[in-house]
């Protein structure tokens, strides 16, 4: 086995240098290339590798096809004092999400909340990334997306018409780390499989079944069936909701007019989603918020577990710490990762990441 065969730990900064001149070699201005860079390294540091530097093939292969507008300016159409809707002039899907994160907090901070709908976009990585500045306003933040390809169908139907439609929700809680769901409305993401088919590993029973029913575990074959709900037809009523709100309410693609990403690299995907914020300053006493999420949240942490559980856990707990490790260690490359890595830097004639 050589060097590039075993999993490396690459500095953060490292990976964003190599990732930002992958989308400036392709034509992507070079502020727009390190903002970009900084969101998909983020999404590592935090944990959300499916969703991170793992996704730039994808984005490369957009932009080559003419699929992923190079140079795309996101902007505003559609204005009130406590929502907008932006346009993400089908570019990279993080300068949009970076633009509607923003301008949420300041509607939030004007109006008390800001909701912002964003369409004619793209993938944009973990919603994690759009929720996590409002906590540092002592906000709540929500996002939503419709999925970027469609790969769940309709509670009891087989026709593909929904995607994973991901749903994040971040709340401060004084000086503990905040509460923050991000998770897809099916039992696993798209990218998860994605990641495990790269790896040459199988999926668990319960992700997908196959359109004969039967539990289908090998990821090379998830054309062939269907990413499951969580909860059956509730998890169904929740991914519709969200193709409603971060979708259709915006212009934006849903159901059959849903352009697989992956597979369709050259038509414009009109990707629908939407970022809130909450100024908790509209509701009372911020501190007061703060010592009752803090108290909730080390309750539930002290619940005894039952027999097979280490301990009760909360959604986003441990990613700031993991944050902090991934910064001062370096991040994991997985072999498999990186050969794609180094082919990415092949074909766009650029220097590989270093051993």
């Amino acid at each position: 086995m050589t060097d590039r065969e075993r999993t490396a730990r690459l500095p953060a900064a490292t990976l964003e240098r190599f990732v930002a001149s992958v989308l400036m070699s392709l034509d992507v201005p070079a502020a727009d290339a390190v903002r970009v860079a900084a969101y998909m390294v983020q999404a590592d540091l935090l944990g959300y590798e499916t969703h991170g530097v793992f996704r730039l093939r994808q984005y490369v292969n957009r932009l080559v096809a003419g699929g992923t507008s190079a140079r795309a300016r996101p902007c505003v159409v559609q204005e009130t004092n406590a929502t907008a809707l932006v346009d993400g002039d089908n570019g990279l899907g993080h300068l949009a999400m970076d633009l509607a994160c923003q301008l949420a907090i300041r509607k939030a901070e004007a109006e008390g909340i800001g909701w912002v709908g964003v369409r004619n976009n793209n993938h944009a990585g973990p919603l994690a990334l759009y929720v996590r500045p409002q906590v540092e306003q002592a906000m709540m933040g929500l996002a939503a997306a419709v999925g970027s390809a469609n790969h769940v169908a309709p509670y009891g139907g087989t026709d593909l018409l929904l995607g994973t439609n991901p749903l994040a929700i971040a709340v401060p809680a004084g000086d503990r780390e905040p509460f923050l769901l991000d998770m897809a409305t099916t039992v696993a993401s798209a990218g998860k499989i994605k990641t495990l088919a790269q790896r040459g590993e199988a999926m668990p029973e319960g992700w997908m079944v196959g359109r004969d029913g039967l539990p289908l575990t090998d990821p090379t074959r998830q054309q062939e069936g269907f990413l499951l709900p969580i909860g059956g037809a509730k998890g169904y009523g929740l991914a519709v909701a969200v193709a409603l709100l971060a979708g259709a309410l915006n212009g934006a693609a849903v159901g059959r007019a849903v352009v697989d990403f992956s597979k369709d690299t050259g038509t414009p995907a009109n990707t629908g989603q939407f970022v809130a914020a909450i100024d908790v300053r509209a509701f009372g006493d911020p501190a007061a918020f703060a010592a009752a999420a803090a108290t909730l949240c080390g309750e539930l942490e002290a619940s005894p577990v039952l027999p097979g559980y280490d301990a009760v856990r909360l959604p986003g707990a441990g990613r700031g710490a993991r944050r902090a490790e991934h910064l001062e260690g370096g991040l994991d490359i997985h072999p498999a990762l990186r050969r794609e890595l180094d082919t990415i830097a092949a074909e766009r004639k650029i220097e590989p990441l270093p051993v």
